[in-house]
């Protein structure tokens, strides 16, 4: 058992998208030194730096990121350690900042996540990708990541009657929220037409299902919920950190229509929490296709399976909705820098638990969950923030 509650202090982003104007080293600043500044530290507070990153190598020729990150906002001779979990990176490396904080060995904890992935071709990104399925099995019989959540999507189809307009809903609403977000890739409204008649890339999903390459950061500073208001007056608080995993390869899986081990990280994080999927105001979750959000809205109890797609489409989530589903825009409109998605989903919602969120506000928000996804569902993280009376 944890011995102390932790609250994060601090937050700050870096614009999403193509980002021709900044390298590796500048996005990672672009957030840290926001969210240092937002948690009113110097650089002597800090005592670990946590950064998730699933390919620098790859994307940029750049290893050793973590000692990067602390060499490049300032942070002489504090430890630092570089997360790898696929697209859960980011996710991950929250968590084990959570668990740095709560356990008492460290007091202030930064937590990065970080990708700057467009400096590569389109088949470099695939290839670099596609190390997050099993490489001998799926990957080298030709297999991408589109491919395999087509097959989800494809199976949900056929088991729920889930139809495409229901998954062009997703996109549709999730660009919506992105136009209001001034951190977004995508700053354009979409129409369900547009999303059913863009190009096929693994049917049934077009190229309006799926969520962009991307450059961008995150960042998080974490301290003990009892010393929190030491360094801000609206700490939130994180109600509960958990993980779990399931079978890389997708032929493995029990289901197709769902990702188990998104199921299972949600139902320790509510009792761990203490609230239950009704609880929650807003989540922000893994939309890399836009049939991933359909799943992970069921396999996070807010819907029964099959009825996901339905609830989206009727207008049951967004801004102004009981529970509001990917305020930024998702990874979908906002943007995918891989390893800094599960960051920047937490960043969302500090400040829509503060009330600072510009343009998509949800009305009386109490309590946020983030759902970061590792390739097509080995690895799921699940994080619940609360505001701190």
């Amino acid at each position: 058992m944890y011995v102390r509650e932790v609250a994060v202090i601090g937050v700050g982003l870096s614009r999403f998208g193509e980002r021709w104007d900044a390298g590796l080293k500048e996005l990672m600043a672009e957030a840290g030194l926001h969210a240092i500044e937002d948690a009113k530290i110097t650089s002597d507070d800090v005592e670990m730096i946590y950064g998730g990153t699933m390919a620098s190598g790859s994307f940029t020729g750049q290893e050793h990121v973590a000692a990067l990150m602390s060499d490049q906002l300032g942070f002489k001779n504090v430890p630092a350690v570089r997360i790898e979990n696929a697209c859960a990176s980011g996710g991950s490396a929250l968590r084990l900042g959570y668990i740095a904080v709560a356990s008492g060995i460290h007091d202030i904890v930064v937590v990065g996540g970080v990708e700057k992935m467009t400096d590569v071709t389109s088949s470099e990104a695939t290839s670099a990708l596609g190390g997050a399925g099993d490489q001998e099995w799926e990957l080298f019989q030709g297999i991408t990541f589109p491919g395999l959540y087509a097959m989800m999507a494809r199976r949900h189809m056929h088991d729920y009657g889930t139809t495409e307009e229901q998954l062009a809903s997703v996109a549709v609403k999730n660009h919506d929220n992105a136009f209001k977000n001034k951190y977004a890739q995508f700053h354009k409204k979409l129409t369900i037409d547009e999303v059913i008649n863009s190009k096929m890339v693994a049917d049934p999903l077009k190229l309006l299902d799926c969520s962009p390459i991307s450059d961008g950061a995150a960042a998080l500073v974490l301290a003990p919920l009892e010393t929190a208001r030491k360094y801000n007056d609206t700490p939130i608080k994180i109600l509960a950190s958990e993980q779990a995993s399931d079978t890389l390869r997708l032929a493995e899986r029990d289901s197709l229509t769902g990702i188990k081990a998104t199921s299972i990280a949600a139902q320790k994080a509510y009792k761990h929490a203490k609230v239950s999927a009704n609880d929650i105001d807003l989540a922000e979750v893994h939309d890399c296709f836009t049939i991933a959000e359909i799943m992970a809205m069921e396999d996070l109890g807010f819907y029964k399976k099959g009825e996901a797609g339905k609830a989206v489409a009727d207008g049951e989530t967004t801004l102004q909705s009981k529970l509001a589903i990917n305020t930024s825009g998702g990874l979908k409109g906002c943007g995918h820098p891989v390893g800094a998605t599960g960051v920047k989903q937490a960043v969302e919602v500090v400040w829509q638990l503060r009330g600072q969120a510009e343009g998509r506000q949800v009305k009386d928000a109490e309590i946020g969950l983030t759902h970061n996804v590792g390739g097509s569902g080995a690895t799921a993280v699940v994080h619940i923030f609360g505001r701190s009376n």
